[in-house]
Parts: structure tokens; C-alpha cells; sequence
């Protein structure tokens, strides 16, 4: 075996034995075993609540272990590979070795990646609203756009999505998007990507084609545990229905099932018309609004609102996280950590954004930043 294959297996081998501590896996199968057995005890299903906290705690226990498992099946085999190389000069072994060389640094970034994820709710869901910025009609197709991208992205990893919200825009794209995103980690992914975003192409509404920079702010929030405690005085709310509009169930147009519920103390607004009745819409609004009302209690407490949505800026020149390029050259650059990727389509079409979001969260554990942007 040469020594650029011995130094590249010992340097993959320490990142598998470090992953190993800070995972606890030995503690992690012993405290799975024990809620295995737990969910045979009789009545263990009776209280749903519990048994479904449980039965995440469960999945999310064996997930780890199971990534942890397959890195180290890679590593065996990239091993193997290496020295079947060596040994009958086959260059199909040391195709194969690269191969798994490549997959397993793939899957120790993702390993290394969730153990940076130290936040009270970043291995939950997520709850991401998307507005227009300055641009106009324009800022309003660039939210199109980014909505789409993040249903991409979501799709990409296995994430389910339930939208909200998401009312057409005046003539193209989307007047504002909100919308839930399910699966393990989200919230603690998609906190990277709170911020302006920025577009700059040529404006497909200019009749003389001139070069357009439009923005959007996207918002990240944690959808809170039901056991979180919030002090919401009914009589603070005002509770307005009203007849929905855009793609949705049978009812949409036809009945007034969609809510706005206004936080009058703090002016806070929130509306949801996606849901097929009147009470699912002020049940998926309420969820909404509770995470925000925490949000405001945390920089009350804290004095800083940056532990779960980092400083809100106006959606505007200057303010932006991520720069996307259309014209006059293609290029997609986060200005935080100077990420790039030359293949916009790739980013804005299929949702190709771990570079970006690993790249933001190494750069953000590099400066020392942790629970928060």
C-alpha cells in the first residue's frame, strides 16, 4: 500500500474513532436497548403522547448508531480495496477504494455535522417563512423561487414539508411562503440559511432586459415541544377568517377557512390557509405564533435575539448572506464563509445546498458561535 493510501485511511480511521466518542455510541445502544424493551411493557401505548416522544428518541438513538455503523463497513471496505490493489495491481480495486474513500468522507461529514448541533431544538422541526424584499414584482418571483428551492432541498433529504401559507403573488412568484419542514435535524440545518438572499439576472418582466438585484428574507424557527409553557391570554387574540385563495383543498374559494391571528400586545401577525378546515388553519397559525412568542421571551431574557433567528436585518443591499448570480457570469456565493458553486442550477433547481449549509456551520463552530448564528 503506498503512503498516500496509508495517510489518507489513518487520517479517515481517526475521524471514525473520534466520531465514536463524541457519539456515546456504547451508551447509545445500551440506552436503545433498554427503550426497545420498554415499548413491549403492556399499557406502554396507552399515553400516545409519551410513546410517540419516546419512539423519537428511539428512531433518532438507532439513526446514529446506524450511520456511525455503515461509515465504519465503508472504511473496512475502502481498506480491503486498497490492499487487493497493492497486492494484484487491479485498477478496478482501486477504483472501488475510491469509491468508498469518497462516500465515507461524505458520511462523516454528515456525522460530524450533527454533533455541532448543541441547540435545545436543532435536532427538530423547523418552521421557515419566506418575504419578499426590495425588487417589487420581481422580490416576489425570487420568493418563488427560493420556496421552491427548499422544498427541493427538503425532498433531497428525506425532510417532509407541510405548507402553510404560500398566497400567489400580484403577478408572479409568491406573495410570502410559510412552511413546517419534518425530519431529523432540520431546524439545526436550516438555520444557516436565515438571512437576505440575493438575486441579480436579467429581469424576465423588463421589456429592454436590463440587469435587476433583487432580495428575499428567509426565516428559521424552531417548532416548539407542546410541553413548552407560553402565558398566551386568549383575549389578546384577534382571530380574523376569510375566504382562501390559490392552490389548496376543495373548499378553497368556496368557504372562509383561512385564518389570521393577531398578537395584539406585541402586533405580531400570523396567517395559514393551506389546511382543508377553519380550526386546522388556527391550530397550524397557533403553532406558528407560540414559536415566535418564544422567540420574544428568549431576547427578553437573553438580550440578544440571536440564539434561535440571529439579528434581523431589512431584506435589502448590504444585508445579504448569500449572493445568487444569474448575469453576467453564473455564480451562487455565501458571503459568510466565501462558499461558491458555479452550477447555479444545480442550487436553485435541485435544491443542492449542503455544501452551503456544512460550510456555514464549520465556519459558525470555527468562531466560536454555538446555539445561535
Amino acid at each position: 500500500m503506498s503512503e498516500e493510501m496509508t495517510a489518507v485511511l489513518e487520517q479517515l480511521h481517526g475521524r471514525l474513532q473520534h466520531a465514536r466518542d463524541y457519539l456515546r455510541l456504547d451508551e447509545k445502544r445500551a440506552e436503545l436497548a433498554a427503550l426497545e424493551q420498554a415499548f413491549t411493557e403492556p399499557g406502554f401505548w396507552d399515553d400516545q403522547t409519551r410513546a410517540q416522544q419516546l419512539s423519537k428518541q428511539a428512531a433518532d438513538l438507532r439513526s446514529d448508531i446506524t450511520d456511525y455503523d455503515s461509515a465504519l463497513v465503508l472504511y473496512e471496505d475502502a481498506y480491503a480495496a486498497y490492499e487487493l490493489a497493492a497486492l494484484e495491481d487491479d485498477e478496478s480495486f482501486a477504483e472501488e477504494a475510491a469509491r468508498n474513500v469518497e462516500e465515507l468522507q461524505t458520511a462523516l461529514d454528515s456525522i460530524e455535522l450533527a454533533s455541532w448541533f448543541d441547540g435545545e431544538y436543532d435536532h427538530g422541526d423547523a418552521i421557515v417563512s419566506i418575504n419578499p424584499g426590495q425588487g417589487g414584482l420581481e422580490a416576489q418571483d425570487w420568493a418563488g423561487m427560493l420556496f421552491r428551492m427548499y422544498l427541493r432541498y427538503a425532498q433531497r433529504r428525506g425532510w417532509s414539508v407541510e405548507v402553510l401559507d404560500a398566497p400567489a403573488g400580484e403577478v408572479i412568484g409568491i406573495d410570502h411562503a410559510t412552511f413546517i419542514v419534518s425530519g431529523r435535524n432540520a431546524y439545526g440545518m436550516l438555520r444557516a440559511e436565515q438571512g437576505t438572499h440575493r438575486l441579480v439576472r436579467i429581469s424576465p418582466t423588463d421589456e429592454k432586459k436590463r440587469r435587476q438585484t433583487t432580495f428575499a428574507g428567509v426565516e428559521v424557527l424552531p417548532v416548539l415541544p407542546e410541553d413548552i409553557e407560553l402565558n398566551i391570554n386568549p383575549a389578546d387574540l384577534r382571530i380574523d377568517v376569510y375566504r382562501s385563495s390559490g392552490p389548496g383543498g376543495q373548499s378553497v374559494n368556496t368557504t372562509d377557512s383561512a385564518v389570521r391571528i393577531t398578537h395584539e400586545p406585541t402586533g405580531l401577525v400570523v396567517t395559514c390557509q393551506n389546511e382543508k378546515s377553519q380550526l386546522q388553519n388556527r391550530e397550524a397559525a397557533m403553532k406558528i405564533l407560540r414559536a415566535r412568542l418564544y422567540e420574544l421571551e428568549e431576547a427578553k431574557r437573553q438580550a440578544e435575539i440571536a440564539e434561535l433567528r440571529g439579528v434581523r436585518t431589512e431584506a435589502s443591499w448590504g444585508n445579504q448572506i448569500r449572493n445568487y448570480v444569474l448575469y453576467p457570469y453564473q455564480l451562487v456565493k455565501d458571503v459568510r464563509t466565501g462558499t461558491e458553486r458555479g452550477n447555479v442550477a444545480s442550487v436553485l433547481e435541485d435544491g443542492d445546498l449542503d455544501a452551503f449549509i456544512i460550510a456555514f456551520h464549520r465556519w459558525r463552530v470555527g468562531n466560536g458561535e454555538r446555539n445561535g448564528v
